[in-house]
């Protein structure tokens, strides 16, 4: 290929010369580069361009690093390592859309770069170019879509379903065993099972959001289906003549996250002439559902035992099966980090949690950091693991991730027909109104409302969560100023108390006979939902470090026991003659999530405090107690939160809230607010404690005022120990406390200092 100067008119001259100019790539709006081949790796592989919606090879003729550099960075990473010539990652099919393709190293994507044109090219798929990219993503590349990936067929095969064949399959929810049907072009059709594998029915069941699949009785199947090709009034039979009705054959290796990445063949190789399927039936398949999502009468099989040693959880998740990815390692939660996330290892991480594959691998914290360790980074499954710990990986140390690398995931679930059964009515937004829910009443399906005995935040973060709607902002007990639906305004299910984990408000505790003490109207449940929430965690560090004994003289200590900081054998002393003994640290709490913490009050509602001489915006912040190991109570303290504001922030963010001069009071995302442990209240009243080993439990929110992403976050313990005159603090950590509780009992010669925490509005 020759080129001509710069400075030449070159339209006007090749127009001259009778050729026709070098064409361009579309742009970026419409054209999509992906790296295929045989490594697992998200990084490398041979690239192909996609253009009028079938994917091409490029010819390695003139490639080099300027242009392997601009397929990196436009497919989302830092840029390109090396380049591959001579098909090293496999010869590709179809054809080789770009040829002599030329970059300075600028552009920001190939369709700036110049080449021969679409489809001009001496090239052969021997000569098809691969690329290495840095593995490091760039800032702003957020995440992974099964929609990005999608092979040959582009968008054309959308969805896949199971049309249940046996009656008690019918009767299933969700529905685990049928034929397969494939919406192929906005039309269903089935798969013959010529040719069918376990791994083509891992990946159905994975789209379906199952972790698994199990053999089905073929025989059986076939006998049904040769039944029904029997009775010439079948109108199966008719249709299985056309090839319209058939997907030909599938096939899949069992790691990919969509049908679409299989090889697929629609129809046979020789044309319509050919019968799609002859001699064959439609392939069956049969799923197993996660532990969540079974009959609650099912027991769990022999490879679901596992379930019980998992060591990997997802947190901060707006819905059901997504969340930042966290494992566990020596007793301590810590994240994954971003560096070489893909598809394939988030797949791996939502079939260990009883999911199905993923359907996003999503990078850059985009579902809020964690405080702690990051134990993991440059995760590499190859899509048959068990567990994530089976996948080669480096430590999360080794290569400077932060928590801004935060690794999360989003899986295919199964539909449960949940978010059918709960609707809002009568709000100002779709986010908002009373709760209705249907419920079978004297063998009826029934729409009614829900009475608001009990209803607080855990309850409407099911009805949010089931109702597809993120998380629950406020409970709503009084409801007057919303009109629910006419005839469904009757109270059908009452005393609801949820654990906060259910799908569904059906799957929670409640009233067999409904007994509402309001009756209904104004007083039905209602709920504000929201996609984003604060997220408070503890800096476990800084009350390791900060933490001391203190003997106060009374004389300092008349404001602090008029609000309560003070055991109760304060009261029975010779005040002001005297001293009490407190235990104090200092604490700091992040908002890690993706909305604002603020009080749940206006500053109309804010109560003054005379003595310390300011507001209080939520009156019971926090309690500090010392607890024995069995969980007996020994010391007490709390503290209200006069000043909930932004301490500090992270370089380049900006402080929002401040208490002075009677400001507004929160904690923005990614700030945090600092309660110094010189300051009154923060502290626990130990004088009346004999030495020993304790719990040192903090509560923070207790009345559950705030509204947060993950409850679970709210547990802050240290190993610790008292002898009457000193304490001891190590190990402190945020940490899940059904498991803490257990390491604590048995470690009984330790004592730990434990933290929780809740929301506000």
């Amino acid at each position: 290929m020759w080129f001509l100067p710069a400075t030449l008119p070159l339209l006007p001259l090749l127009l001259l010369l009778g050729q026709t100019p070098p064409n361009r790539p579309q742009s970026l709006g419409t054209m999509k580069l992906r790296l295929v081949g045989p490594s697992s790796k998200p990084e490398e592989g041979r690239l192909e361009v996609l253009h009028q919606g079938q994917w091409g090879t490029v010819c390695d003729d003139d490639f080099a690093l300027q242009e392997a550099t601009v397929a990196c960075r436009q497919l989302g990473f830092e840029g390109a390592l090396t380049w591959a010539h001579s098909a090293k990652y496999g010869s590709g099919e179809g054809p080789i859309w770009l040829d002599n393709v030329h970059c300075v190293g600028t552009e920001s994507s190939l369709d700036q770069c110049r080449s021969n044109g679409w489809g001009v090219s001496d090239c052969t798929h021997s000569e098809d170019v691969g690329v290495v990219c840095h593995p490091q993503r760039q800032r702003g590349y957020i995440s992974e879509r099964v929609s990005n990936a999608l092979g040959p067929q582009d968008r054309r095969l959308e969805e896949v379903r199971l049309k249940p064949i046996l009656a008690s399959a019918k009767r299933q929810s969700p529905v685990t065993e049928g034929a397969v049907e494939v919406k192929y072009e906005g039309h269903w059709r089935q798969v013959c099972d010529q040719g069918w594998t376990r791994n083509n029915s891992r990946v159905v069941c994975g789209m379906l959001g199952f972790p698994s699949e199990a053999p089905v009785d073929s025989h059986y199947y076939r006998k049904v289906w040769d039944s029904k090709m029997k009775d010439p009034n079948s109108r199966l039979k008719s249709l299985t003549k056309k090839n319209s009705f058939w997907i030909h054959r599938v096939n899949c290796l069992g790691t990919e996250p969509h049908m679409a990445n299989c090889q697929l063949q629609v129809a046979p190789a020789q044309g319509k002439l050919r019968p799609a399927c002859p001699g064959g039936m439609h392939a069956v398949v049969s799923c197993v559902a996660g532990p969540r999502f079974r009959p609650p009468k099912a027991k769990p099989g022999r490879k679901e035992s596992r379930a019980e040693e998992m060591k990997v959880r997802l947190r901060s998740g707006a819905q059901v099966g997504e969340g930042r990815v966290e494992v566990l390692l020596n007793r301590q939660w810590g994240t994954v980090c971003d560096h070489g996330w893909n598809l394939i290892s988030a797949s791996v991480v939502c079939r260990q949690l009883g999911f199905g594959s993923a359907r996003e691998a999503l990078f850059g914290a985009q579902l809020g950091q964690a405080l702690g360790p990051i134990h993991l980074s440059e995760v590499r499954c190859r899509g048959y693991e068990r567990t994530l710990s089976d996948c080669p990986s480096l430590e999360g140390s080794q290569n400077g991730c932060q928590h801004d690398n935060d690794a999360a995931v989003r899986c295919n679930i199964p539909n449960m027909g949940f978010q059918d059964q709960v609707r809002l009515a009568g709000g100002r937004s779709p986010e908002e109104g009373v709760v209705e829910v249907q419920v079978e009443v004297n063998g009826v399906q029934r729409w009614g409302a829900v009475c608001s005995d009990h209803w607080g935040l855990s309850e409407a973060m099911v009805a949010c969560r089931q109702l597809g709607l993120g998380f629950a902002s406020h409970a709503i007990k009084d409801t007057w100023y919303w009109q629910g639906t006419p005839g469904a305004r009757e109270v059908v299910m009452s005393g609801v108390r949820c654990s906060g984990t259910e799908l569904a408000l059906q799957q929670c505790q409640r009233h067999g006979p409904v007994h509402c003490s309001h009756g209904t109207g104004r007083f039905s449940a209602g709920v504000s939902c929201t996609d984003s929430a604060p997220d408070l965690v503890m800096n476990a560090q800084l009350v390791q470090e900060t933490a001391y004994l203190e003997d106060r003289p009374l004389s300092l200590l008349y404001c602090a026991h008029e609000e309560n900081c003070l055991s109760q054998s304060a009261d029975r002393m010779d005040w002001p003659y005297g001293h009490r003994r407190l235990l104090r640290f200092s604490s700091q709490i992040h908002n890690l999530g993706r909305a604002d913490f603020r009080p749940k009050m206006g500053r109309h509602s804010w109560i003054w405090h005379q003595c310390h001489r300011h507001y209080h915006s939520i009156e019971v912040f926090t309690h500090y107690d010392l607890l024995t190991l069995n969980g007996s109570k020994v010391a007490e303290g709390h503290k209200a939160s006069f000043c909930l504001e932004d301490t500090d922030c992270p370089r380049g963010m900006q402080k929002r809230y401040a208490c002075a001069n009677f400001g507004e009071q929160g904690v923005t995302v990614g700030c945090w607010d600092t309660y110094r442990h010189d300051i009154d209240c923060q502290w626990v009243d130990i004088t009346d404690v004999s030495p020993g080993d304790y719990i040192f439990q903090v509560v923070v929110n207790p009345k559950f005022e705030v509204a947060e992403s993950d409850f679970s976050n709210n547990m802050m313990r240290c190993r610790c120990k008292y002898d009457g005159q000193r304490v001891w603090l190590h190990n402190c950590h945020t940490a899940n406390m059904q498991l803490d509780t257990q390491v604590l009992l048995s470690t009984p010669n330790h004592c730990e200092l434990r933290l929780s925490k809740q929301r506000a509005f």
